[in-house]
């Protein structure tokens, strides 16, 4: 009666621990962390940062609009000759008074198309902000469906330790009946034994090596619980079949944003060179203003005096010398051309990493079909050798290779699945293509 009591507390505690657990997809794990993420929600505040910049009035397109107020008091001592009598009067303490308000505007009109240069200039780092917040988002999926099938490899391992260790228990049942009815010595006995224990201490390092696994899929998402209990809905490794070369290699010249990036720094360091020529045309500028003046003076005839006015005005120049301009000209241009090379380096490195990964997919795939084959074999041989062990025509010792054969058989189809599914991933972020894993 106790053990029935006791095993209905432990099922209870087990149906209840799964009850808690939050059931994940691989798109849900992703759309949850693309929204928790503290790393991408920081490149999103920066790219905030770059789109608030690129207006015109940053630019220096719109006019400034300036309201001052001044005042203004002197106290002098003044010494006059007047001209006529020769007779000088002094007076001291003088004390003038200026008060003085307006608005004032100015505005350039021209200045050699610098203005629009650096327009479009905040507007190509606006774009480029946009850009590296795709390539951390993209840097993130990736780590993410990585860690994502790395948690069912080791979920699937953990399965083959168990499996493992059941044979190895059902092993050491026979080999105890029979050495008690005296079929089997004492050290077929101990053996199984040592066997079994190994198996037991392999699957309990695998529960750890799981539980890390979940720990990191945890912090991916963001989840402030980091040892929550999650479900993973998947139970196999799918690797996608339908991957073509060509296709991969144009999408990366097209929608790489790593390329593209290259691509606008180029354009910036163009329009740098532009706002350096723009010194050879002329400057127009505008200015104008509005305001009230009040002058009292305390000796003047005038007692006081105030104003009220518009005053407004053109400036037109042009600059004749500059000795750095030609300095600078050079350093532009050597910008353009570094920034050209540096976009033709990084298409070729990833032509050759996409090329690498594409080799290495096609091996691990058909790796991947081998070892499903070697699967296959080594479940008929061990299938056949337990019937043997039953019947007492194998020993022990190759009864645990049999069944060592079909372990190892199963972890080497798991690496190859996992390895497989990893170039995968990669080669769909190389080539711009790794958020369609959102889609699935």
């Amino acid at each position: 009666m106790k053990r029935i009591l006791m095993l209905a507390i432990v099922c209870s505690l087990l149906l209840t621990g799964q009850a808690q657990k939050q059931v994940y997809t691989l798109k849900s794990c992703l759309e949850e962390g693309l929204q928790n993420n503290y790393s991408l929600r920081i490149t999103h505040n920066e790219e905030q940062v770059s789109k608030n910049n690129a207006t015109l009035g940053n630019a220096g397109y719109l006019p400034t609009l300036d309201f001052s107020a001044g005042y203004k008091g002197t106290v002098d001592n003044t010494r006059t000759k007047v001209r006529e009598s020769g007779e000088t009067i002094k007076e001291n303490g003088v004390f003038d008074q200026t008060i003085d308000v307006g608005l004032n505007l100015n505005w350039t009109i021209f200045d050699g198309f610098s203005v629009w240069t650096n327009y479009k200039q905040l507007q190509l780092l606006k774009e480029q902000g946009e850009l590296q917040t795709r390539i951390t988002i993209e840097d993130y999926v990736a780590s993410l469906t990585a860690e994502y099938y790395n948690y069912i490899q080791e979920k699937i391992r953990l399965k083959n330790f168990r499996y493992a260790m059941s044979l190895s228990r059902e092993r050491m049942r026979i080999v105890e009946v029979r050495y008690h009815i005296g079929n089997f010595s004492r050290l077929d006995y101990l053996q199984a034994k040592v066997d079994f224990n190994a198996d037991s201490a392999q699957y309990m390092k695998q529960r750890e090596v799981l539980n890390s696994s979940r720990i990191k899929l945890n912090e991916l998402m963001a989840n402030h619980d980091v040892t929550a209990l999650i479900g993973i809905r998947d139970t196999a490794i799918d690797v996608n079949p339908d991957l073509q070369y060509d296709e991969l290699w144009q999408a990366t010249l097209a929608t790489n944003a790593s390329l593209l990036m290259a691509d606008k720094n180029t354009e910036v360091v163009r329009a740098d060179y532009k706002k350096i020529m723009s010194r050879d045309y002329p400057y127009v500028r505008l200015n104008a203003g509005y305001g009230y003046t009040l002058n009292r003076y305390e000796l003047s005839s005038t007692k006081k005096r105030d104003n009220w006015g518009l005053n407004a005005g053109i400036t037109i120049g042009f600059n004749l010398f500059d000795g750095k301009r030609k300095m600078q000209k050079r350093n532009a241009q050597l910008a353009i051309e570094y920034a050209e090379l540096e976009r033709e380096d990084l298409k070729l490195s990833l032509k050759s990493d996409l090329s690498d990964l594409w080799q290495a997919y096609r091996n691990n795939w058909q790796v991947m079909l081998m070892e499903r084959q070697n699967l296959v074999a080594a479940q008929e041989n061990y299938e056949y050798a337990n019937l043997r062990y039953m019947k007492g025509d194998l020993s022990g010792f190759e009864m645990r290779e049999a069944q060592q054969s079909l372990l190892d058989a199963e972890e080497r189809l798991l690496v190859s699945e996992y390895d497989t599914k990893m170039c995968e991933i990669s080669l769909l972020q190389l080539s711009g293509k790794v958020l369609t894993y959102l889609n699935e």
